[in-house]
């Protein structure tokens, strides 16, 4: 059987350099390039040794976990204990999920039987498995774990930010309470022009048993000022506390948005309430996310003075 050693040995670097730089990306880190090259060097030279059978003691559990330990040190350095072990943590995770990637993919495609007892032999009472895959087919079952684990880690962190800033939100309006979570959004600077009050944003659908079913119509086709001028021919038991607030919608230029003046709000946070009089309830007709993790937008001016 014939080795192409500057195959394999141009692979590895490619592997370990994709881990290295992947464990960088997660860790929020941006090593130098040549201290990545040289870590990676030092892994593939590593494989390579494994053709050589007079060098199998460096193939022990032992050594692996150092050659690792020591690519981790080439690549981030060392600044701290807590800092090198996370380091390791996020290389070792990487791989975990690459070769994961690498087998499932490779499975996957194989069709019958057939191609899975070829790569199965049995040598001395035990069994082995042989992976035969292309350098190609490698590096793109590769690239397509490290792919599917950043998506992830991407959207596992945008959920624990939008975590970080939810809050429990209670809404009086004479002998009516609503309660939602809520978001606070430092980028919700809605106020109503003429009075300044901070406008906070609610999903219309969590007050159907206080609006009219022709309101929440309207407020959803976006047509409040219509409903406004219509509002004669109707009697409403909170006609004295609705408002009709300006705002500019996303690529739909200015807009109206119907509101309600509630007797008070207040925000629970981490143990922290705040009650606020002054702010206006925003009735948006969509949903504002689609897992329903919260129904209101809450605006900063609100978190400001606790209770």
């Amino acid at each position: 059987m014939a080795v192409y050693v500057d195959v394999m040995f141009l692979r590895e670097l490619l592997v370990d350099g994709a881990i290295l730089l992947t464990s960088a990306w997660a860790r929020h880190l941006k090593p130098r390039p040549w201290r990545v090259l040289l870590a990676s060097a030092v892994g593939a030279c590593y494989v390579v040794l494994m053709l050589f059978p007079q060098l199998s003691f460096l193939f022990t559990l032992a050594v692996k976990v150092a050659i690792s330990l020591f690519m981790v040190w080439i690549a981030f350095g060392f600044s701290s204990i807590q800092h090198f072990v996370r380091n390791i943590g996020a290389f070792y995770a990487v791989n975990f999920v690459a070769a994961g990637a690498v087998l499932g993919l490779y499975y996957l495609f194989m069709q019958g039987s057939g191609e899975v007892w070829r790569t199965i032999s049995f040598v001395n009472g035990s069994m082995r498995v042989e992976l035969k895959m292309g350098l190609f087919y490698f590096i793109a079952a590769f690239c397509i774990g490290l792919y599917i684990y950043r998506t992830v880690l991407t959207q596992k962190r945008e959920r624990e930010l939008v975590r970080t800033h939810l809050a429990e939100v209670k809404i009086t309006i004479g002998e009516r309470i609503h309660t939602c979570t809520g978001l606070i959004d430092t980028g919700n600077q809605l106020y109503d022009p003429l009075t300044r009050t901070p406008v906070m944003v609610m999903e219309a659908a969590l007050w159907q048993e206080d609006l009219p079913e022709s309101w929440l119509n309207s407020i959803r086709d976006a047509q409040v000022d219509r409903l406004v001028a219509g509002m004669d021919d109707q009697t409403f038991i909170w006609q004295d506390r609705l408002r009709l607030v300006p705002f500019r919608g996303v690529n739909r230029g200015s807009q109206f948005m119907l509101a309600l003046k509630p007797d008070s709000v207040e925000i629970t946070q981490e143990g922290r309430v705040y009650e606020t009089r002054k702010v206006l309830i925003g009735l948006d007709g969509g949903k504002l996310t689609s897992d329903g993790a919260y129904r209101a937008i809450i605006h900063p001016s609100m978190v400001q003075q606790q209770a």
